[in-house]
């Protein structure tokens, strides 16, 4: 098995070194490849296939844009509770497409089902069973609107399913998870382990997501597996539940896009009980492990935002409720103007306070506390008496910069995640199509 360094060599980037990789490890029931289909012209891997020869039970959270891909009402529209296949492309959104764009999956499903079922025939276990058209669905990122590249696709589907291997080290992880970056500038994976009984359940996850990054699943992909036996209705609602405050806490630049989609798969290798639920402590421990998961992905995307320098957290405590929090922080990490400071190392805290303004919420400005790391910069309606600008500017030169708000209106808040705005943000997406 081989890197396909294509994936990593960017003008505007570095190749990213093993150790700041977790150790993702083998889910049993699970098989991967990745390809090149050359829809980039340079050869570098742009095509991706998940196989459940078992089955897998699943779940999926897609964007609320009321403009989607193609492959997002074709996922819906099949109905099912266990799927066979993922395959993923990206360099084209199929977005926009129209008829073409629609009939295309058509064609890829009719012979990706026919390639694995010809895989299966041939297996070891000999088996005659048929991968039907239904059992597959798939993702899309890349440009919108262009026409979708099925011919290549689909010429590339035999070598993409005899390169399917169901033994999968670090490697071979970051290897999935580069062919489906656009100008992700590396690869993001994520692992977590527990321990339930004798057994252990490992939950390993990949994401793609750099630009056009907002609430509610944009833009991104992500694909979650797990050996846990967690059925199809149970999976959703611990996903919406991890999302919540992971990919959904998230801003690069406030667009949203037209295809995102995250997906959580179980192999159903690993038993975990009889009609286990939300209150089952096993369950509970899942939870945890995947929340911790998602968030770990979700802050990926955020630190390889187009053009980033910078992580910053915004946290707005003591709100009257959960959404006016939500929309006070999302309204500051949101503020272009607040973004540029921050990429320029200036403490303007004043723009801070036009982002909690500009919200819609009603506060008082009275009440209002504000702290830049752990320094006071705004309190009681006016600047800080221990507000010191030299101290300040040194803090803004971290790479990582924490905004605190605190409302002291209630017991609810809601902590996001952004980072600056720079002039390579705009250099990306000038030439995104070039």
């Amino acid at each position: 098995m081989t890197i396909n360094i294509k994936n990593f060599l960017k003008d505007n980037s570095k190749l990213s070194k093993m150790g700041e990789f977790q150790n993702l490890k083998q889910i049993s029931g699970l098989e991967m490849s990745s390809i090149s289909a050359d829809l980039y012209g340079d050869g570098r891997d742009d095509l991706a296939l998940f196989y459940f020869s078992k089955g897998a039970n699943y779940a999926s959270l897609t964007t609320t844009n009321s403009i989607t891909s193609e492959f997002i009402p074709w996922n819906n529209n099949s109905h099912k509770k266990i799927i066979k296949g993922l395959l993923v492309n990206t360099k084209n959104a199929n977005t926009f497409t129209g008829k073409q764009g629609k009939e295309s999956l058509d064609t890829l499903a009719k012979n990706l089902s026919r390639v694995l079922t010809i895989k299966e025939s041939k297996s070891k276990k000999g088996t005659n069973e048929t991968v039907k058209i239904k059992d597959l669905i798939f993702a899309s990122t890349g440009v919108i609107g262009d026409e979708f590249p099925v011919n290549k696709i689909k010429d590339r589907l035999p070598d993409l399913v005899e390169k399917l291997r169901s033994d999968h080290n670090k490697m071979y992880w970051i290897k999935i998870a580069s062919a489906i970056m656009t100008t992700d500038t590396r690869p993001k994976v994520a692992y977590e382990e527990i321990i339930i009984g004798d057994e252990l359940i490992k939950i390993c996850g990949i994401a793609k997501g750099s630009g056009m990054i907002s609430p509610n699943l944009a833009t991104m992909l992500s694909f979650i597996f797990t050996d846990a036996d967690i059925n199809s209705n149970l999976l959703k609602t611990l996903l919406k539940r991890a999302v919540a405050n992971s990919f959904n806490a998230i801003s690069v630049d406030s667009d949203q896009s037209t295809n995102d989609m995250v997906s959580i798969f179980s192999t159903k290798a690993i038993k975990l009980g009889q009609n286990i639920s939300l209150n089952d402590k096993n369950v509970q421990k899942f939870e945890l492990a995947l929340k911790k998961l998602t968030l770990n992905l979700a802050k990926q995307i955020v630190v390889d935002g187009e053009g980033a320098k910078k992580f910053l957290s915004v946290n707005v405590i003591n709100a009257k409720s959960l959404s006016s929090a939500k929309n006070i922080a999302f309204s500051i990490a949101n503020s272009p103007l607040v973004k540029t400071a921050v990429a320029g190392e200036d403490p303007n805290w004043g723009r801070i306070v036009m982002g909690i303004g500009k919200s819609g919420e009603i506060v008082d400005s009275k009440k209002l506390k504000i702290k830049i790391g752990n320094f006071v910069v705004a309190e009681n309606g006016k600047i800080s008496e221990s507000y010191d600008e030299k101290k300040l500017k040194e803090y803004m030169q971290w790479d990582s910069i924490e905004i605190e708000v605190n409302l002291k209106l209630g017991n609810d808040a809601f902590k996001c995640y952004t980072c600056d705005f720079t002039h390579e943000y705009i250099d990306i997406n000038a030439d995104y199509r070039n």
